[in-house]
């Protein structure tokens, strides 16, 4: 049994320790293989991850062992991967990883890496997001399908903004839409945008979708997750693997793809194939810097004519100026 894998990816060696390592026994798939598939598909996350603070969810013992979220860069992170300082809502700071050459993503798989999470900045301005993320959530009750009618739904209300999206699966049952914006906007800001757009989509079909931050309060409904905007919360980025049996990654679509693709049918095994028909599918979206404007003045209309404020943040967050009582809305009627 081999004890090393050397891969060479952007002209660069990357060591493998213990390849034939099993990370997902349902399948058998391997460390080996993760890395092998991340080698494949490198230059593709490269441009989703390129100079973006990174954390790397890690999964050391594979799937089915312990998990935890790597902010911080490790102390071994080599020379020729740089880090970018962020800011968590409490005001303390972390230096994390920001690959810039596909190797960094063989590293990090090395450690056990398998779902990468890239803040929505660069390293050279990490107070102003250049991505507006929205993600289509199923909740109990609704499945692919309904955040597939979601997501069309969600283009018309972007492009009615002067936006446009670009489409990935979860790696699970929801859809992720991401828009390219210029880093003029801070994370308050642009969650603003996102609730906007969110309460736009809720509006034109609200038997079906909620922006609902209370479980209780959601339904059988697609929850349009305004949260994944606020500081500190990130998304899987596309082509990441899935901590799930039969080891998903998030894809990327076109459009014209959405409705008829199966998120089952994207693995570590399956996409190589695909990258090498189709290629990054997303591969202008860094051409494209869209503006905040609309979706602004959106949220100013919904505020002033429908007294439509803010939402509730995250429970770690901070409370934040102008927003609602964090009180779980069953609660609140007991101790009213």
């Amino acid at each position: 049994m081999a004890e090393t894998l050397e891969l060479t990816v952007g002209g660069r060696t990357v060591k493998v320790s213990n390849p034939q390592k099993v990370y997902f026994p349902q399948t058998g798939y391997t460390k080996g293989d993760v890395a092998r598939y991340y080698g494949v598909v490198g230059d593709g996350i490269l441009r989703v991850l390129r100079d973006r603070p990174t954390t790397m969810q890690r999964f050391p013992d594979g799937v089915d062992g312990e998990s935890f979220f790597q902010k911080r860069a490790p102390k071994n992170l080599p020379d020729w991967i740089p880090t970018g300082r962020i800011a968590f809502p409490s005001g303390r700071y972390a230096d994390e990883m920001c690959p810039t050459e596909p190797a960094a993503v063989l590293w990090a798989a090395n450690l056990g890496c398998l779902t990468f999470h890239p803040w929505p900045v660069r390293r050279g301005d990490t107070e102003h997001p250049d991505e507006l993320r929205i993600d289509l959530d199923p909740q109990p009750g609704t499945d692919y399908a309904d955040a597939v009618r979601a997501a069309l739904e969600l283009r018309d209300v972007l492009e009615g903004l002067g936006l446009r999206g670009w489409p990935k699966t979860s790696g699970g049952r929801g859809i992720h839409v991401f828009v390219p914006i210029l880093p003029e906007w801070t994370f308050v800001q642009v969650r603003r945008s996102a609730i906007a757009v969110a309460r736009e989509l809720e509006r034109r079909a609200p038997d079906r979708i909620t922006t609902a931050w209370w479980k209780e309060e959601r339904g059988a409904k697609i929850f349009v997750d305004y949260n994944q905007t606020a500081r500190d919360r990130t998304i899987a980025s596309a082509y990441s693997v899935r901590p799930f049996p039969h080891a998903p990654v998030s894809a990327p679509l076109r459009w014209d793809e959405v409705e008829s693709a199966v998120p089952a049918d994207f693995d570590i095994t399956t996409m190589p194939g695909r990258y090498a028909e189709v290629g990054d599918v997303h591969a202008d979206m860094d051409d494209h810097a869209f503006r905040l404007d609309a979706a602004l003045e959106l949220a100013n209309r919904d505020e002033s004519e429908h007294g439509l404020g803010d939402l509730p943040y995250p429970p770690e967050h901070p409370k934040m100026a102008g927003e609602p009582k964090r009180v779980q809305p069953s609660r609140a009627k007991k101790e009213s």
